[in-house]
């Protein structure tokens, strides 16, 4: 079972960027999807971001669209989500996730991610 394990969580004020990064222990992403989801503290864990690995397709959740980008290194086996813009709704635990194949389930959906790192805290104050 690879190991996904986040990183570029923290503390910034409103209207800071942030960049998280996802790194793979072992083994490579290709035929997968990538995603980036994050939960608040009382609230069910909700999909940001998602990359499919070989073609490079983007998905954005509403919330996120045109503040957030996702991106991969495929040399490094790493995704990225860089967040712009960042505003107090914001604040959650951000994890990122690995689809196996498009017929795990939909790409917003995190019941279709099958692997999962740790989350990495961020925190927007106002």
């Amino acid at each position: 079972q690879v190991q996904l394990v986040e990183s570029g969580g923290g503390l910034v004020q409103a209207g800071a960027s942030l960049r998280l990064s996802c790194a793979a222990s072992e083994g490579t992403f290709s035929r997968n999807t990538m995603g980036w989801f994050r939960q608040a503290p009382g609230k069910e864990r909700e999909f940001a971001a998602a990359i499919t690995w070989s073609s490079g397709r983007t998905y954005y959740a509403d919330s996120v669209k045109g503040r957030f980008t996702i991106s991969r290194d495929g040399a490094e086996n790493t995704v990225y989500l860089q967040m712009n813009s960042l505003k107090p709704e914001d604040t959650a635990v951000y994890y990122c996730a690995r689809r196996l194949t498009i017929f795990s389930g939909n790409i917003d959906s995190p019941a279709a991610y099958s692997s999962w790192g740790q989350g990495t805290q961020v925190t927007v104050s106002s």
